[in-house]
């Protein structure tokens, strides 16, 4: 649905994207990540039309988005970062403005409006002025906009930023839902939003494509594993015993090294209770990484109490940074992760 070769786009000596390919199948939900910088919005706003590109071509449902741009762009909804809505207008009469603007058929127009109105859940909300709104319900006008023409391929650049976690949780349950109808390419700075919401990524920084692929695939290229952390809780008789099998944890092969997680009491005591240990796996074992497997059957061996035995998995934000990483000239250490600006 969105084919993308040899992209590059300059502002003065400022290459923002360079030479840059890839490709949206239908039905997909893309994650587009990238530090400050990278060229996310850039390449967001040259997919929809608006920002012309210097080289390269791009295609939207077939079409060449420069020489075909009228039919490339009806096949688009785009809900920018920030919504260009009209305070002074009502929901349904924009709705309606805007779905005549994008040519939907005047015997269409309500369909479509109420369609929309539905889909984002503010119908109740559709005689109220655009201006007395919450920023929540407006980034809702701004996706059903997005929405009223029925596009094939959706593009959203931070749609759920400003919002408060109530109104994200909302956004994306309603992406999730939008993903059965359309293919999404979508941009946030928030990488736990796009780990839950995009079944792939897409990493770009310095205005090329540094990896792609879902979050298990980057995960397994990045070299992280378990991310260095397994968890074990074992019942323990008192602090002598937490100790004693603190030592067999750390003599087995599979383990480099294992520690008393913070929170136990360092007096002893004669009342059992739960002891949790951090594990280090070790990755020269025959294991692969993961010493569940030895640790569970160390322990039924040994009559020990399991209430859990868990792998940290690598976040996306580890994943991330492991990438962009990698490219010369990327400060060590500068690379923002729980929350990412953009371009």
């Amino acid at each position: 649905m969105i084919s993308v070769q040899g992209l590059t786009k300059n502002y003065g000596a400022t290459d923002a994207v360079r030479d840059l390919s890839f490709s949206v199948d239908r039905g997909e939900v893309v994650g587009f990540l990238g530090p400050n910088g990278a060229g996310k919005s850039t390449t967001m706003k040259i997919l929809s039309g608006y920002l012309p590109a210097d080289a390269g071509e791009v295609r939207i449902a077939g079409f060449d988005i420069l020489s075909q741009s009228l039919k490339a762009r009806s096949r688009i909804g785009y809900l920018p970062e920030n919504v260009p809505l009209y305070p002074e207008m009502r929901v349904g009469e924009y709705l309606r403005y805007r779905a005549a603007l994008k040519g939907v058929r005047s015997r269409r127009i309500t369909e479509k409006v109420e369609d929309a109105l539905e889909l984002c859940s503010i119908s109740h909300v559709r005689n109220q002025l655009i201006g007395t709104l919450s920023k929540g319900y407006r980034q809702r006008v701004g996706l059903a906009d997005a929405l009223v023409n029925e596009p094939d391929i959706l593009i959203l650049d931070e749609p759920t930023i400003g919002l408060d976690p109530g109104q994200i949780r909302e956004v994306r349950e309603l992406i999730k839902g939008l993903a059965k109808r359309h293919t999404i390419l979508l941009s946030s700075h928030i990488l736990s939003e796009v780990e839950m919401t995009c079944s792939r990524v897409l990493i770009i920084n310095k205005g090329q494509i540094v990896a792609t692929g879902t979050p298990a695939e980057l995960r397994e290229r990045s070299g992280i594993t378990l991310s260095g952390s397994v968890r074990m809780e074992i019942q323990t008789a008192d602090r002598a015993n937490s100790e004693a099998v603190l030592a067999i944890l750390q003599s087995l092969e599979e383990v480099a090294s294992a520690s008393l997680a913070e929170g136990i009491p360092s007096s002893t005591t004669s009342t059992s209770s739960w002891t949790r240990y951090e594990i280090i796996p070790s990755l020269s074992s025959s294991s692969s990484g993961d010493p569940r497997p030895a640790l569970f059957e160390e322990a039924v061996r040994r009559g020990w109490k399991l209430r859990e035995l868990s792998a940290h998995e690598s976040s996306l934000e580890e994943i991330f940074t492991s990438f962009v990483d990698r490219i010369p000239g990327t400060p060590k250490g500068k690379t923002p992760t729980k929350e990412l600006t953009k371009l």
